[in-house]
């Protein structure tokens, strides 16, 4: 699915997403990536929700967002609070959805001028 948005403003765009592949500016990335506006971390190694643990939210929570954007993959699936706990301590929200609709909210909070963060899991 290409995403589009007539600029990006020099923060980081979700252009494509297909399953395996996600891309951010037009670079593709075969793996799971967490993004912002201004920054990208492609080394976040999750390949499926069931990873996700403890510190994978506290990694989020350095980074201060106004909000995290959880892709679980092809499917929606929702955690168990303990898991994100570091987000709700710094009354942080998450929204779990499936990958390809958290690119499309991404890129609509992040054209608002929201500091958005996605952890996009490609499956």
């Amino acid at each position: 699915m290409k995403l589009h948005l007539t600029q990006s403003e020099g923060n980081h765009l979700i252009t494509a997403y297909s399953g395996n592949s996600i891309s951010i500016n037009h670079q593709a990335y075969l793996h799971s990536l967490i993004v912002m506006p201004q920054t990208l971390i492609t080394d976040w190694h999750t390949s499926s929700y069931e990873q996700l643990n403890l510190a994978d939210f506290e990694k989020a929570a350095t980074l201060k967002p106004e909000l995290v954007l959880l892709g679980t993959g092809q499917a929606h699936h929702f955690l168990h609070p303990k898991i994100y706990a570091p987000l709700t301590q710094q009354g942080i929200s998450l929204e779990c959805m499936s990958t390809v609709a958290a690119c499309r909210t991404y890129n609509i909070l992040m054209s608002e001028g929201r500091n958005v963060l996605a952890m996009l899991i490609a499956q």
